[in-house]
């Protein structure tokens, strides 16, 4: 394997590797979004 490839190779890797770890960060960091309780509605209906 040449030089360059080499080279191209450990870039790639390196770039989706740090875009998988930014992703996860991301998603793991970040606050849920505060969702209205769809039963308040139901409690007053008998069942």
């Amino acid at each position: 394997m040449s030089t360059s490839a080499i080279i191209m190779m450990l870039l790639v890797q390196g770039t989706v590797t740090a875009i998988t770890g930014y992703l996860f960060y991301k998603v793991l960091t970040t606050k849920p979004n505060p969702e209205p309780d769809s039963y308040i509605e139901n409690d007053s209906d008998p069942r």
